[in-house]
């Protein structure tokens, strides 16, 4: 960002403020306030003495008793007086508007008894941006200590003092945490004063901040001060899915914009009929299960035995006829004339071109499947069975022949034969169809010649 009065580079960019600090516009900073008074050269005769300056980009700010003989006007940066030593910081408001700030936080001036000391120096600009560098490795370090000692807490955010004599630390937990070995080890790596701060989910997100779903800045880091209780009956009046998922904002809590439309949803709910969730008919009865609240339909839907009937909408005014004849143990012949020309007016009404000749898409190539190719057959005995492909033949066999199993015959030894004797004779051996081709058309011996043999 680089305003009218930021120096501006040799190509024409503007440089910005380098702490995208307090402009007039107040567009740099977390929760701004705009001092439009500032701007308008008007003499105050009765001047308020009282300052509101912003630490931190506006993550924290406090009130401020404003000597006349510094002579700080809104936007600069001063050193004021802190509990030990002293803090710098920007001033966000002077003069009359702080009064109102002071009124709406609820703040006495008789408890206001810090004081603005000077207009910061060059030293103490320094001193200020070196606090800044330690805040993101501290907060690292302390989560890991605190992790180490086994407490139940998250460090969200980190703060140093302008002076570098005391850190502020920000912490979430469910409950209550003895952090008192914790202060001790903290004091021993930073070697600054330590200050524990108990925040909620809420405060943490508007310290750290982010964007929100709807694509803007989150609301508890921009401009929202009080944080109000939001429960799920805001959702089911504003007839809301009931998903945690979409309803929690990134503190994990529910969105405080659910709050932001629901006098409106309220105010359109009163003009609806009450205990109108079953209308009858002479032939039918209808359950609601949908209200439109601005556009004043309510949808009903057809009870029957099995399956599901039609979804018809009916005007609201027509549903507190039809509950009057109800009560009088009358009932209309149909929810009315008017309800299905109400459906087909909900429906868009598509015209389709005709785009023949203009697009066209491209051939799909098919891949021709192998219908010769067949699969292995890993399962143990195909072979035997007659069934699924045949086992690759072994050299010298015949790859072809449809011959007969070799079976072993009823009567014949298990004993395998002895192709080697001493006298050099062999056993003769049935004939295989594997192993010579000329026995393959040889018709299997029967039972009977078994025997002569």
């Amino acid at each position: 960002m680089g305003c009218a009065g930021c120096s501006i580079d040799g190509d024409g960019t503007p440089r910005g403020c380098g702490s995208k600090g307090h402009c007039s516009s107040g567009s740099c900073n977390k929760m701004n306030t705009y001092d439009w008074l500032s701007n308008l050269d008007l003499n105050d005769p009765s001047e308020y003495k009282m300052v509101e300056v912003s630490f931190k980009r506006g993550a924290r700010k406090d009130f401020f008793v404003a000597n006349p003989h510094t002579g700080a006007i809104t936007g600069d940066l001063v050193a004021v007086e802190a509990g030990n030593g002293y803090d710098i910081g920007r001033i966000s408001l002077s003069g009359e508007l702080v009064r109102l700030q002071m009124k709406k936080k609820r703040i006495n001036e008789d408890r206001v008894h810090s004081k603005v000391m000077r207009i910061a120096n060059q030293r103490d600009r320094e001193r200020l941006e070196e606090a800044r560098s330690r805040e993101k490795g501290a907060m690292i370090r302390a989560r890991a200590i605190s992790r180490n000692l086994g407490l139940e807490m998250k460090v969200g955010d980190v703060e140093f003092q302008g002076d570098n004599r005391k850190a502020t630390f920000y912490y979430t937990a469910d409950g209550r945490v003895d952090f008192r070995e914790l202060v001790r080890a903290y004091a021993n790596e930073f070697k600054v004063k330590i200050e524990m701060r108990q925040i909620g989910s809420r405060q943490e997100s508007a310290r750290i901040g982010g964007l929100g779903p709807c694509g803007r800045e989150l609301c508890c880091s921009t401009w929202l001060s009080d944080f109000k209780s939001v429960s799920t009956s805001a959702a089911r009046y504003q007839n809301l899915a009931i998903n945690q998922t979409k309803l929690s904002g990134q503190c994990g809590r529910l969105k405080c914009c659910l709050n932001y439309e629901l006098d409106s949803y309220l105010d359109a709910l009163d003009s609806f009929p009450k205990k109108a969730d079953r209308l009858r008919t002479a032939y039918y009865k209808y359950d609601l299960i949908k209200t439109d609240i601005f556009k004043g339909i309510m949808y009903y839907i057809q009870v029957l035995e099995r399956g599901r009937g039609p979804i018809i909408a009916i005007h609201k005014d027509r549903v507190k006829e039809i509950l009057a004849l109800n009560r009088k143990k009358e009932y209309p012949e149909e929810l009315g004339a008017s309800t299905y020309a109400t459906v087909a007016q909900e429906k868009d009404d598509h015209d389709f071109g005709d785009v023949t000749g203009h697009i066209e898409l491209p051939a799909i190539a098919k891949k021709k499947k192998g219908r010769n190719k067949r699969r292995p057959n890993n399962r143990r005995g195909s072979d035997r069975r007659g069934s699924g492909s045949r086992r690759p033949s072994r050299e010298g066999q015949s790859k072809t022949g449809d011959g007969p199993k070799n079976e072993r015959r009823s009567g014949e030894s298990k004993d395998k034969p002895n192709r080697d004797k001493k006298d050099g004779s062999k056993n003769e051996r049935r004939p295989n169809k594997n192993r010579n081709n000329k026995n393959r058309n040889r018709p299997p011996r029967s039972n009977d010649d078994t025997k002569k043999t």
